[in-house]
């Protein structure tokens, strides 16, 4: 293996049937991509549809498709076959997308919580305050909290030493791995990792509580218990879809902080979940609970089949 090459690390023990294994992770990343591609499409051509919270759903769609994406070769090159290693230059370019598409995602269901605020504590005034212009605003500082504020603890990983033996603990790079390889002085990617974490994933997940709190203390003021139960179902498909992210994310973070002792296969499992189950679940879940988008998705599928 090259100096500047990185093993990633696959199903240990189970090379033999990683033939099998590919086609459950072949089948989860095509459902990923058409789900996905889905949302969009039915959000793009159906004017109805053109409205803040479904603008805010393709960022999501969007975001998740990408994710997919940006891991897709690693995944299923190791499970082909095909390659377990990977360049330095290539492990810092997919640790920037993982990490940045997932403060992107966190963005978005921050968005998307605000979003269900203002349509159940505010109805009256919701067009004037989510504008599209507004909304587009919006979009452009999810891209930009993204994308700008990873940079310095990521260029900075191409300049540290790795002395340690070249083996990544999942099928894909994250931060957290390098630094666990390297030999030089990683306090200041640890801080500022640390402070991004707080300042975004922290920071949203915080927020999104309070604009519940906020929303169910609106909502029992409401003197019909039918009126209730229509709030609470609009904001059903939003928590799953928190749910689904920060669950995976809590337990990723708890296996690289606890589980050193655990097996090889149980990081992989975790990392692969964190990847692969939000991108999954975000269009079943508003295919299933959204009715715009359900029946939008089995009009498309009638087309298709007639």
């Amino acid at each position: 293996m090259n100096f500047s090459s990185f093993h990633l690390t696959g199903f240990s023990g189970l090379e033999q049937q990683y033939p099998w294994i590919s086609i459950p992770f072949s089948a989860i990343y095509a459902m990923v991509l058409l789900g996905n591609c889905m949302v969009l499409h039915v959000i793009h051509t159906e004017p109805s549809l053109h409205q803040p919270m479904f603008y805010f759903l393709a960022m999501l769609a969007l975001t998740d498709l990408c994710m997919g994406l940006s891991t897709v070769h690693t995944v299923l090159g190791i499970l082909w076959g095909l390659s377990q290693e990977v360049s330095l230059d290539t492990c810092i370019a997919q640790s920037y997308f993982i990490h940045g598409l997932s403060f992107m995602e966190s963005s978005v269901l921050l968005a998307m919580a605000f979003d269900r605020y203002i349509a159940i504590c505010h109805p009256l005034r919701y067009s004037s305050i989510l504008t599209n212009n507004k909304i587009i605003k919006i979009g452009v500082a999810i891209l930009c909290r993204s994308t700008l504020l990873i940079p310095p603890v990521i260029i900075r990983l191409k300049f540290l030493n790795y002395c340690h033996p070249h083996i990544l603990s999942h099928s894909f790079c994250l931060h957290q791995d390098l630094l666990h390889l390297a030999c030089s002085d990683i306090r200041f990617n640890s801080y500022y990792a640390l402070m991004l974490v707080i300042c975004t994933l922290l920071l949203d997940a915080v927020l999104i509580l309070f604009s519940y709190v906020m929303i169910l203390k609106s909502v029992l003021a409401i003197a019909s218990q039918e009126e209730r139960r229509k709030s609470f179902q609009t904001c059903i498909s939003h928590i799953c879809a928190v749910l689904v992210f920060y669950i995976p994310i809590i337990g990723l973070t708890m296996v690289h902080r606890f589980g050193k002792h655990l097996s090889p296969m149980v990081h992989v499992l975790m990392g692969n979940i964190y990847i692969l189950f939000p991108p999954l679940m975000n269009p079943i879940i508003y295919s299933v609970k959204t009715q715009q988008i359900r029946s939008r998705m089995l009009r498309l599928f009638s087309l298709k089949i007639h």
